[in-house]
């Protein structure tokens, strides 16, 4: 008596696809599964993918079937293809989980096949999206403007400055959204006015000037330290902003410490020989400390912060141990 020949189980082939990803855009592995399976199904009918999968000449079934309905649509060594058509596929996939489970069928082999994969950065795009909808339908947000906006820009600096030098990394994370939170936002304002321009307006400005102020990486001039690298960086702004001062593009309005910080680096990168005024006062010692400061490589005003936190602390301490002797 001979045995008859097992019957081939079949495949299953569920295929992910990314939505940040242009549709039809898909992994070669993709398409050679498409064209190779025996039937593809797809539960929605607007599908982004069913118009390029039909000009690429796959048939496309608009069928949701069950799980038990997919098991027997392999039987006799068939592959089966269903693309994501959001609402359902979770039923499905539990069905699947709860047949392979009962032990009672023979269950195809099941296969999750990537057709397209999020690019580092895709997340960017949820990002514009939301900020597109919160523009157009919260109240507070769609009557907002840039200047109403910008003590937020400083605001969330600041927030992200202290998550640094705190070291948390679950608060820097967050502030880091923050900070991207604010050029999102403005550059969607910006969309509306009479000069518009966009987020990707702004991300090519900044790359364009990236890839001109790093000639030692996009380009054929060498760098072969840190400095190099900040004299050219200076020497490219000023052409670029055809500079008649060094104190041009200097912010006025950011913290004292900072501008004499920034001042004095200024005029270290030039061939000028400016020394500090003399004068009597607080003010004075400040901008010669700020100088020092500057010259050993030490951020003055990080300094100064990371001293009123030792002292803060110690304040606290105080604080608690008056607290403790009250009791």
């Amino acid at each position: 008596m001979t045995e008859e020949p097992a019957v081939a189980p079949g495949r299953i082939v569920l295929l992910t696809v990314s939505h940040r990803v242009a549709p039809g855009v898909l992994s070669w592995p993709a398409w050679q599964t498409l064209h190779e399976a025996d039937q593809v199904l797809c539960a929605d009918p607007a599908h982004p993918q069913l118009p390029y999968l039909r000009e690429a000449g796959v048939a496309v079934a608009l069928a949701a079937p069950t799980a038990q309905e997919l098991v027997e649509a392999c039987a006799g060594g068939r592959t089966v293809v269903v693309l994501p058509s959001g609402e359902g596929d979770q039923a499905l996939t539990d069905g699947l989980s709860r047949l392979a489970g009962s032990g009672r069928v023979q269950m195809p082999d099941l296969e999750l096949l990537p057709g397209s994969y999020d690019l580092p950065g895709a997340r960017l795009l949820d990002l514009v999206q939301v900020m597109d909808r919160i523009r157009a339908e919260c109240p507070w947000s769609s009557t907002r403007t840039h200047e109403g906006l910008a003590k937020y820009a400083i605001e969330e600096s600041y927030e992200l400055v202290e998550a640094i030098e705190s070291g948390d990394r679950d608060e820097l994370r967050e502030e880091l959204g923050d900070v991207l939170l604010q050029v999102v936002f403005h550059a969607r304002i910006a969309e509306e006015e009479d000069e518009p321009f966009s987020i990707d307006d702004v991300a090519a400005t900044i790359v364009d000037k990236l890839i001109h102020r790093h000639p030692h990486v996009f380009g054929d001039e060498k760098a072969e330290t840190p400095e190099d690298v900040k004299a050219h960086w200076l020497r490219t702004k000023a052409a670029e902003k055809e500079r008649d001062s060094i104190t041009t593009g200097v912010p006025l309005g950011q913290p004292a410490l900072a501008l004499a910080a920034k001042l004095t680096s200024r005029v270290a990168a030039s061939p000028l020989d400016v020394p500090l005024p003399k004068g009597e006062g607080i003010g004075y010692d400040l901008l010669t400390l700020a100088a020092r400061a500057d010259q050993a490589g030490v951020d003055p005003e990080a300094s100064l912060r990371a001293a009123a936190r030792v002292y803060r602390d110690a304040i606290l301490a105080a604080e608690a141990k008056g607290r403790g002797s009250e009791g």
